[in-house]
């Protein structure tokens, strides 16, 4: 097989079977990459591709999401993601590797490397940070996104411009990938989710009415002690351009960049400016860690 074929797998995080999909080399450094939200692992696929020759990248469908199941309890906080994260890592067996979240993912990522700070060869943020879920213009639109996305679309073309609607300067490539993995057609032929829309958008509505069950990401980032770079959309409306600098000022270790024509989903609205910001970070890790 290519290893710019996608492999898939899955494990056991305690009652729930979660999936995962990788692309490169098994004995190639591995990154692990962690979806937002209402995303899911292919949505890493470009990205994946981009780097396949050099590294294993291996993405996890997050409970609720993709092919991996949903939860019962509607635990969709940041304790059971980094519970998930912990067993498909004993699952592969991996000592060390380079972890990268994107909004929802970036948070579980912080977590994780709190927690097992020996286990993280870098990390990389994409567009969140400190007081993002909570006190931004950003946060208030998700919640509104999700108090107002219907259950149900008439058929393919409602839920396309739906999409398009939330994400107008999402890429047409990205745009056909999230209608793909987010969405499934009825026999009746309309168009309903395949994630678990209710217990997530549910979660993260109590989340913003109580934001005690989320995590306090400051302690977290001061204590950071790998290489970590931290990604900006030049038009975010959630990771503040001066919250990307304080991370930064307040741990020498976080480097942050900009990418332009890019909003919160960077690797969506622009791939190539995401790409080559991630494989510049790459460059001047493995040269540092080469000495």
């Amino acid at each position: 097989m290519s290893e710019w074929q996608p492999r898939t797998g899955e494990f056991r995080s305690g009652a729930l079977t979660l999936r995962y999909v990788e692309w490169g080399p098994v004995d190639a450094p591995p990154v692990i990459l962690l979806h937002g939200l209402r995303s899911y692992a292919m949505t890493w696929e470009p990205t994946a591709r981009f780097f396949s020759e050099d590294l294993r990248l291996i993405a996890l469908d997050q409970r609720g999401r993709g092919d991996s199941d949903w939860d019962p309890a509607c635990n969709y906080y940041t304790q059971a993601y980094v519970d998930d994260l912990e067993a498909m890592v004993a699952h592969l067996d991996i000592d060390t590797f380079v972890l990268m979240g994107h909004s929802l993912g970036g948070t579980n990522a912080l977590a994780y490397a709190a927690r097992h700070p020996e286990k993280i060869r870098a990390l990389v943020i994409e567009d969140i940070g400190p007081g993002s879920s909570i006190a931004t213009e950003g946060a208030k639109r998700i919640v509104h996104e999700i108090e107002s996305t219907p259950t149900r679309f008439d058929d393919w073309d409602a839920a396309r411009q739906f999409w398009r609607s939330k994400r107008p300067t999402i890429s047409e490539q990205a745009l056909n990938s999230r209608l793909d993995y987010t969405l499934k057609q009825n026999d009746d032929g309309s168009v309903v989710w395949k994630y678990d829309a209710e217990g997530i958008g549910r979660a993260r509505i109590e989340l913003a009415r109580r934001p005690e069950l989320g995590v306090e990401l400051w302690p977290i980032v001061e204590g950071i002690s790998c290489p970590t770079l931290v990604v900006r959309g030049e038009h975010s409306d959630f990771l503040p351009r001066s919250t990307a600098q304080e991370m930064s000022r307040r741990n020498p270790r976080i480097a942050w960049c900009e990418v332009a024509n890019a909003g919160h989903y960077v690797h969506d609205d622009n791939a190539v400016g995401f790409l080559l910001a991630l494989d510049d970070f790459f460059r001047k890790l493995k040269a540092a860690q080469a000495v």
